[in-house]
């Protein structure tokens, strides 16, 4: 793995996701996850700890391929990425959400329809994998 190396702050969480900054060597964006819901599949950000991140590649059915990073070895867990999304609330509290325990990147936040949103999302995926080379890196998830 290459000496690269992200920090994720996570500073805000709630029923309409959880808020943090990433930052890796000057770069810094928002991240949006699910609230905490003890690391439980498809409802919960991960676990803080330290995770490997490799670039993949995935195929999708519809539109090509699509570029990511991909969190290797979470805990409990299997297909953590990073993409882009706008909303990651609890479903089941009346929340949209466009994760099942990814992590939302964007370059702002705020709110759209009365929700806790990213914006700017694609754009700030494809700056952050530019960013990261495509190189692997140690991602660090701190709490709040």
């Amino acid at each position: 793995m290459a000496d690269n190396q992200a920090t994720i702050y996570r500073y805000n969480s709630g029923d309409q996701g959880t808020r943090g900054i990433i930052s890796a060597s000057g770069f810094f964006c928002h991240t949006l996850e699910l609230p905490w819901r003890n690391n439980r599949q498809n409802i919960s950000c991960i676990p803080a700890g330290e995770y490997e991140c490799l670039f993949v590649k995935i195929k999708r059915r519809i539109g090509g391929r699509k570029d990511l990073y991909w969190l290797k070895l979470v805990e409990g867990r299997s297909g953590v990425l990073m993409h882009a999304g706008v909303y990651a609330g609890d479903k089941s509290k009346g929340f949209k959400s466009n994760v099942l325990g990814c992590i939302e990147l964007g370059h702002s936040i705020g709110k759209l329809k009365g929700q806790q949103a990213i914006f700017r999302s694609r754009e700030c995926v494809n700056d952050f994998i530019n960013h990261m080379n495509k190189e692997p890196f140690k991602l660090i998830v701190r709490d709040f």
